[in-house]
């Protein structure tokens, strides 16, 4: 298992910056945050404020006065100041709730958006659980110490040194002997913060990975299996999951260590200063009731240290998970709009002119190495090569899934990059071998590019693709195909997909061996069909069959990244050499796959 480095390249910065990254997404929020802290600071003063009122209780009606009167008057008054801290948390947690989910959800959105904007390649590069864990939990994270950890942290450190100062006052040996021991917190808490934040990014980073394997074991749960791998799957995912538990196993153990020294110091505090109270008391030089706000004081300041080891580890958490979260949405995006764009052609050739392309991890590698081709307006023309010669990645230039390293795509004369993704990708509808449905029904998937096309555009599509099985399922073009569309056959799903691509009336369609799986027979029928109803579209095929290359008007031969042949299919096969090697790879490479479709 991976274990999250390739995600961790950037160098690690500081907790300060990145709260700044954070800033200017939650200033909108800041004023109710910060009413938050104020409402949550005067709640820990009135709670500071009652050992002082049991002192004067002590000290007055208890001991000076021989009647009820003023021992009830601070019982009213210790009563009250319960229900105004009651009150004041409730405000405080008003204040933050609303805002604090208010900016997750914004955040979110806007992680979706620029996930959806990102260009093919980067989502080629990133395993989907950790997109997944930066999507949902990490802005959770973050968002909870927001609207909790940051202000209680604030909190405490006022409550703390507040504390310290009426300890003092009520006397100063006593306040010394506390304080000495809460120094040792602070700087143990600190220490023990630049240790975790390391534990923490793996975890996290860990986390996401074992998100992209169970992803990916649901996704291919069919192929898993009818291969009897999934014990093996098994196997290896509980030894991910052990890596991630041995992580958090440090982490709690690292946190309780803390947590125990945390708590024990000033405990120990607490004993002496007992000791030493009851000296003083019995010496005369301390009043009883000094005494009593002396410890109810500290009682109070010794939770909040206590919980500075929970809360520096909450804060590491929520910076790990800032930290991610901007790491994906800091992407540069390498596929954008241009400043100026163009005005689409309404003539629809197709060119690639001397076109280089590189992927980005292996910039020294080019796929494709100067293709010059044109595909005349209304032509449908054949890329033929053997796996790996570039014709699918020529054919992703097109809809500006990737862009050329050098060269030019153009469309009616404008290039590609001239012009918005959107205009682009309304020009050119795209039908992948593999198809991808969406867990919504058979029309609203067909109907993905034009969602607001008339019946009759849906009707065409389902009967040009040859799509008609639809109409006959339980709720017809209504019906809710599932997740991916397993619960259709590889070639209806590859229907369907070809019948959303016509519905978009494209003036360039891309085929990426889109029906593969259906018979020779099928596929003449629906290439027919295609002809009639999609006349004057320019197409460009990816062929990966004998039967699909006879169909179209002229053929290229795609041939280690460049264009080696042009022609027709039979003036192809009558002069060159190559091309009928590569024909009869092709026919082989067809007949072993059905051979290992009939015997599964």
């Amino acid at each position: 298992m991976s274990d999250g480095s390739r995600y961790t390249a950037r160098q690690p910065i500081g907790f300060t910056a990145s709260l700044r990254k954070l800033y200017p997404y939650a200033r909108g929020i800041t004023p109710r945050l910060a009413a938050g802290l104020v409402t949550a600071a005067l709640a820990s003063m009135v709670a500071l404020s009652i050992p002082q009122v049991l002192g004067w209780i002590v000290d007055g009606p208890l001991f000076a006065s021989n009647t009820s009167r003023g021992l009830w008057w601070g019982v009213g008054i210790i009563l009250g100041l319960g229900v105004l801290e009651a009150l004041l948390l409730t405000a405080r947690r008003a204040l933050v709730l609303s805002p604090g989910t208010k900016l997750e959800a914004d955040l979110r959105v806007r992680l979706y958006e620029h996930l959806s904007d990102l260009p093919v390649s980067f989502h080629d590069e990133w395993g989907s659980g950790q997109l997944l864990s930066r999507s949902i939990s990490d802005i959770r994270r973050f968002r909870r110490w927001l609207s909790f950890g940051a202000i209680m942290i604030c909190v405490n450190t006022i409550t703390i040194a507040v504390g310290i100062v009426l300890m003092m006052r009520a006397n100063v040996l006593l306040g010394l002997i506390f304080a000495v021991t809460a120094l040792p917190v602070v700087v143990i808490s600190f220490r023990f913060r630049r240790k975790y934040r390391i534990a923490s990014r793996r975890s996290q980073d860990l986390a996401g990975d074992l998100a992209t394997v169970i992803e990916e074991s649901v996704r291919g749960i069919r192929i898993l299996k009818a291969f009897g791998r999934g014990s093996d799957a098994a196997r290896s995912f509980a030894d991910d999951a052990d890596d991630l538990r041995e992580v958090e196993i440090d982490k709690v153990r690292s946190l309780s260590t803390v947590s125990m020294v945390l708590t024990l110091l000033p405990e120990t505090a607490l004993a002496v200063a007992l000791g030493v109270g009851i000296w003083l008391v019995a010496d005369g030089s301390i009043d009883v009731g000094a005494v009593v706000a002396f410890f109810g004081t500290a009682a109070i300041v010794a939770g909040p240290l206590g919980r500075l080891g929970e809360q520096f580890a909450m804060s590491m958490d929520a910076k790990t998970a800032i930290d991610r979260y901007f790491e994906v949405l800091e992407v540069e995006n390498t596929v954008a709009d241009p400043d100026s764009p163009a005005t689409p052609s309404p003539r629809a050739a197709l060119e690639f002119d001397s076109v280089h392309f590189a992927y980005g991890d292996a910039p020294d590698r080019e796929v494709l190495r100067g293709v010059d081709l044109t595909v005349t307006e209304g032509e449908t023309l054949a890329l033929v090569g053997l796996t790996g010669s570039g014709k699918s990645t020529l054919a992703e230039l097109v809809p500006r899934l990737h862009d050329v390293t050098s060269g030019s795509v153009r469309i009616g004369g404008v290039d590609v990059r001239d012009l918005t993704r959107h205009d682009v990708r309304g020009l050119v509808a795209i039908a992948f071998e593999d198809p991808v449905l969406f867990s919504m029904s058979v029309r609203e998937n067909i109907l993905l590019g034009v969602p607001d096309a008339p019946d009759e555009v849906l009707q065409t599509a389902i009967d040009t693709a040859g799509a008609e099985f639809v109409r006959g399922l339980p709720n017809g073009v209504d019906t809710l195909i599932g997740e991916e569309g397993m619960s259709l056959s590889g070639g209806q799903r590859q229907r369907v997909a070809l019948a959303r691509a016509i519905a978009s009336r494209p003036r360039v369609l891309v085929l990426d061996d889109p029906l593969s799986a259906l018979d020779v027979r099928t596929e003449e029928r629906v290439t027919e069909r295609l002809r009639s109803v999609l006349a004057g579209t320019t197409t460009l095929v990816v062929a990966h069959r004998p039967s699909t290359v006879a169909l179209a008007d002229r053929v290229a031969l795609v041939d280690d990244g460049v264009i080696a042949e042009l022609g027709t299919h039979e003036e192809l096969l009558a002069r060159s050499e190559r091309y009928r090697h590569v024909i009869a790879q092709v026919q082989r490479e067809e007949r072993a796959d059905s051979s290992e479709e009939a015997r599964a």
